[in-house]
């Protein structure tokens, strides 16, 4: 199969769904092997890792949640959780027998059941965090989410599928949330190629010129923008090593 931009999207997608599901970890394992068909360079694989890190993606140890909070978003965040703590709660037993009865159509079985997953919600909050959108926003988006799941249970089979349909749901909200937010931008899976073009243009240089290149030297050759190419490398955490000066000089 080839490695082709629809093909490179998809892969990379399913890589960030499998790490939202592991709390925003994966292992260099499931790295290699997702793209292990192609037998990638070290060099495009070292941009790949760098690109998930960009997305606040742990690869082998977690990455920090709380530190990417704001100022905004933890205020928020300490208030509404300060709020959640009124509500009741619920044993085990107790909350498998709410989705027993919420799966049977009960309305006050599903308003209890969305109270119940108001915490988790939170959670899921805090591996998008630091992406654009607010934890304010990402929170009421899962909330809406949460609250058409529990109606919709029909669509579930067994109580134990309750809580990974409810999450999906709320995961899928908060990414489109985190789209929407980011309005003109590319995509996260076009940014990646532009990464990648600049970086094999950079070593196409690099080897024909002996030297370091400059931003506009790498500009001029791909027809793109100095702005463009800048943000490229930045976005690639540095690992454009035949630019000059990390992209900030232009000089040669």
């Amino acid at each position: 199969m080839e490695l082709n931009e629809f093909t490179f999207a998809r892969v990379l997608k399913e890589l960030k769904d499998t790490a939202r599901l592991q709390g925003n970890l994966l292992t260099s394992a499931q790295i290699a092997e997702a793209f292990g068909t192609w037998q990638l360079e070290e060099e495009r694989m070292a941009l790949i890792h760098g690109y998930l890190r960009e997305n606040h993606i742990g690869i082998d140890t977690p990455d920090e949640s709380g530190e990417r909070l704001s100022g905004e978003d933890a205020g928020f965040l300490s208030m509404y959780l300060h709020e959640l703590k009124a509500l009741p709660k619920a044993s085990d037993g107790e909350r498998r027998a709410v989705m027993m009865s919420a799966m049977a159509g009960d309305k006050d079985a599903q308003a209890r059941l969305l109270e119940l997953f108001l915490p988790q919600v939170v959670e899921i909050s805090k591996l998008y965090a630091g992406q654009g959108a607010l934890v304010e926003d990402l929170i009421g988006e899962g909330n809406v989410a949460a609250a058409a799941g529990v109606a919709m249970l029909d669509c579930v089979e067994t109580v134990d599928e309750i809580e990974g349909f409810i999450g999906r749901l709320v995961m899928d909200a908060m990414e489109r949330c985190i789209t929407d937010d980011m309005d003109n931008r590319q995509t996260d899976e076009t940014v990646l190629e532009r990464v990648n073009l600049v970086n094999d243009k950079a070593k196409e240089l690099y080897d024909n010129l002996m030297r370091k290149v400059t931003v506009k030297e790498v500009a001029v050759e791909l027809g793109m923008d100095e702005e463009a190419v800048r943000e490229a490398v930045k976005l690639s955490v540095n690992n454009i090593a035949y630019i000059a000066d990390g992209g900030t000089d232009d000089n040669g």
